[in-house]
């Protein structure tokens, strides 16, 4: 018999109840209070057919008035519920009980549809129908038990989950039906629903007999009571909710996987951190190949055209020792074109094989041991998910199973794309930042003096950290110059700020001070010039100056930096430093160790506030220990305990300044440094008197040929009779321009170390420059002639007036210092 179906009539939106049993009375009440619909149910209930109703008011159904507060609430409710004392037809009254729904808004307001249930009592239908309900539901789990514990009865999805139908358990505890120790859990709990009278809720986590995979139950267990009240038994429910569970377990991991994943930038350690993420919470053996760099190189001839080459730099398995794992760790390995590393590869598409015969496979070429340990641990079910970031596929993650039963579902596919897709963007972070922390480290490199010079006035030893792989390089640099009259500068300083930037910051002012000391300014002039030069750097960048609260930003394009620079004299056994917000350096003399106190100017790039340069004298074989605040800063010290750790390393024995730079660099705490460390150890030596002559000279011209004998003579007690014409004729041509262009007192200096150095000083402020004399000039060539017959001269100025000084090379054995 075909069914038809109709539309209702009290409400058009819906088909005709397709029973057509008239188990319901229902009414549409307009806006208005006009009947608008009524259907067979309602004629059964009230006898009004739907010619006398429908079109005239709902009220005169009623056969009392409502309350004010009910008339309210059904029209303020979305739903009322409650008991109305109707009136039929024939005028006799029918108690009712009502459901009124508010429905969409229509011309004349929003309409109720007006429901009354025309079902009589319970019948013994009903109750069988409710207690079959409850034995076959799909969803939950029900036992019953009597006020002993003992199992009364159970429904079929109880009894699919304990393995075990409702005739074999009943009578038996529960703990009887299952040994396992959720079970005994369940049973503690149905016994304190018991003593307590009030439900318990658990949630337990067991597999079901005949499966793998671990199942999440929500159980409530609750008193059973008759119709008196009193507990008759006991009932525990159980739903299924393992999808959920799995869901939430999902969720959390990849909130985990975030979190841990971007804990570092190493690119070996975040992919390492990727592999733990995934064993053993959904895998049983993880792996991350990177594309090899530099660019792969071909493929061995072996192999089959379409292998791909990958280098492991992780990998993590639920069996101790990773024996999964064929491919040591760095190594590269070919994977064979119909493997699912190479289609994932090539596709840049997640592969998932679910199910496969480990003895079909072949994944070996290139490896033969892959295939073995495939076989071997009966591999079942992989997924291969791309590394990708910024449009490109870098490398893939693989994820296997052998130990669980049960294989890769669909879900586990997303959860791996959504925890590699992550794990992706801090790999490739790592990547870009190594890769450009390896160009600054380089650059760092070069820029560092690769082999400070010979010189007598003091002997050096240097050390450089650079801080850890987080913070990157630093600016840190030393560097030892010599200068005029057997001179030297020792330099220390310290850009602000990390990577390539500072690196090439760095190179810049270190040239820039290298610049600077070849014109013999004044530690105090140098910084001067040199804190000028950090402004002009920051405005042709656009950055302005430096911030004059916080100096130790570094602004876009700019830089800060500290400097401090100190110029030893071996003849005076003086050493003249200015400092330019930089860490005094530290002085050993004997088995003392001081920290220097003086005059610390701002950090270069301030401008407008002055530099302040300090004498000390030294005894010969003092030891300067110059710094940068990275070796006495750290996260666990403040300046005060830094500087006391290194004032007691510089103060134990040493053999030479190599092991005291040893001692001090191991004194460090074992902890990531932050910043970049340099240290440069100096030990003083002296000129003494029998290397150095000096003559006060009149402002004679007669007094040149004085001069020439002078310096003759003294060279003859050098043993240096080879350098006398040279010298005599750079003496001749610098005493004759001091007489002539200068002012006096005029002094004559003659300095004997691995060169020789002759030097004219006077009171003039006057400096000389080299040209070329024309054809008939009579004057000019002088200069020229002593640049040409020396290695280098130049002019120094002070406070008294200037000194000239040229430097010859000598080709006899040097002086004992």
């Amino acid at each position: 018999m075909e069914q038809r179906w109709t539309r209702s009539a009290e409400h058009p939106d819906l088909p005709a109840d397709a029973f057509g049993d008239g188990g319901s009375a229902r009414a549409v009440v307009d806006g208005r209070g006009i009947v608008t619909g009524w259907n067979e149910g309602a004629r059964q209930l009230l006898g009004y057919p739907p010619d006398d109703i429908v079109g005239t008011p709902a009220a005169r159904l009623l056969d009392e008035e409502l309350p004010s507060e009910t008339l309210h609430e059904i029209q303020a409710l979305w739903r009322w519920s409650g008991r109305v004392r109707l009136r039929h037809r024939d005028g006799h009254p029918v108690e009712a009980g009502l459901l009124v729904h508010r429905r969409a808004m229509t011309d004349t307001g929003r309409d109720r549809l007006v429901i009354c249930s025309l079902a009589g009592a319970a019948t013994p239908q009903d109750k069988a129908l409710e207690e079959w309900m409850h034995k076959q539901s799909p969803s939950c789990a029900t036992i019953v038990f009597d006020t002993r514990l003992r199992v009364r009865g159970a429904s079929n999805f109880a009894e699919n989950a304990l393995g075990l139908t409702e005739t074999e358990m009943r009578g038996l505890r529960f703990s009887e039906c299952d040994l396992h120790s959720e079970v005994a859990r369940l049973e503690r709990a149905v016994r304190l629903a018991l003593e307590s009278q009030e439900p318990q809720h658990v949630e337990t986590y067991a597999k079901t007999p005949g499966e793998s995979r671990e199942h999440a139950w929500s159980h409530v267990a609750y008193p059973v009571r008759d119709e008196g009240g009193a507990v008759c038994g006991m009932a525990l429910a159980s739903h299924d909710i393992t999808e959920q569970y799995w869901a939430r377990k999902r969720l959390q991991l990849l909130n985990d996987a975030t979190a841990r994943i971007s804990s570092s930038l190493d690119v070996a350690r975040t992919a390492q951190e990727l592999a733990e993420v995934a064993v053993p919470e959904f895998a049983d053996f993880a792996t991350v190949d990177l594309l090899p760099d530099p660019a792969p190189g071909p493929v061995p001839a072996s192999a089959r055209p379409g292998a791909v080459r990958l280098r492991r730099v992780a990998h993590q398995s639920v069996l101790p020792g990773t024996p999964e794992a064929v491919v040591p760790l760095g190594e590269v390995d070919v994977y064979a074109a119909d493997s699912p590393t190479a289609e994932c590869l090539a596709t840049g598409r997640a592969v998932l094989h679910a199910k496969f015969d480990p003895s079909d496979i072949d994944w070996s070429v290139g490896h033969p041991r892959r295939e073995a340990a495939v076989r071997a641990l009966r591999m079942h079910s992989v997924m291969a998910v791309p590394l990708r970031a910024r449009g490109t596929t870098f490398g893939i993650a693989v994820f296997v199973r052998h130990q669980r039963q049960e294989s890769f579902s669909e879900d586990d596919l997303l959860l791996a794309e959504e925890i590699t897709g992550r794990a992706a963007v801090f790999i490739d972070n790592a990547r870009r930042y190594t890769h450009e922390r390896d160009m600054a480290a380089a650059l760092q490199q070069t820029l560092l003096p690769q082999q400070l010079p010979r010189q007598q006035a003091v002997e050096v030893a240097s050390r450089y950290l650079p801080a850890s792989a987080l913070a990157g390089v630093g600016g840190d640099w030393f560097d030892v110059i010599e200068l005029s009259s057997a001179r030297v500068a020792l330099v220390v300083g310290d850009v602000v700020g990390h990577g390539i930037q500072a690196a090439a910051a760095m190179g810049r002012l270190r040239t820039a001070v290298r610049t600077l000391a070849d014109v013999d300014l004044a530690p105090d002039e140098l910084l001067t010039r040199l804190d000028d030069l950090v402004i002009r750097l920051a405005a042709e960048a656009g950055t302005g100056s430096m911030s004059q609260t916080d100096p130790a930003v570094e602004t876009a394009g700019g830089f800060g930096a500290t400097c401090l620079y100190a110029v030893y004299d071996p003849v005076s056994r003086t050493c003249v430093l200015a400092s330019a917000g930089h860490p005094l350096p530290a002085l050993i003399r004997g088995h003392t160790v001081d920290l220097l106190e003086a005059p610390v100017g701002p950090p270069l790039g301030l401008g407008g506030l002055p530099f302040e340069a300090t004498s000390i004298a030294l005894p010969e074989g003092s030891i300067l220990a110059l710094y940068t605040d990275g070796l006495i800063g750290s996260r666990h010290l403040d300046i005060d305990q830094g500087l006391a750790r290194l004032r007691k390393a510089l103060g134990r024995p040493a053999a030479d300044l190599d092991v005291l730079c040893d001692t001090v660099i191991g004194a460090l705490p074992p902890e990531d440094r932050a910043d970049d460390i340099a240290l440069l150890l100096a030990r003083t030596h002296a000129l003494d008197a029998r290397h150095v002559a000096a003559w006060d000279l009149p402002a004679d011209p007669a007094i040149v040929a004085q001069a020439r004998q002078l310096v003759a003579a003294q060279l003859a007690a050098w043993a240096l009779t080879e350098a006398s014409f040279v010298t005599e004729v750079v003496v001749s041509e610098l005493v004759t321009n001091a007489i002539r262009h200068a002012a006096p007192p005029i002094k004559l200096r003659l300095i004997y170390d691995h060169h020789l150095i002759c030097e004219v000083s006077d009171a003039s402020n006057t400096a000389p420059h080299l040209r070329r004399a024309h054809t008939y000039d009579e004057g000019g060539r002088g200069l020229l002639l002593v640049a040409q017959m020396t290695r280098r001269w130049g002019t120094r100025h002070a406070d008294g007036g200037k000194t000239i000084w040229a430097e010859q090379i000598l080709d006899v054995p040097q002086p004992g210092i």
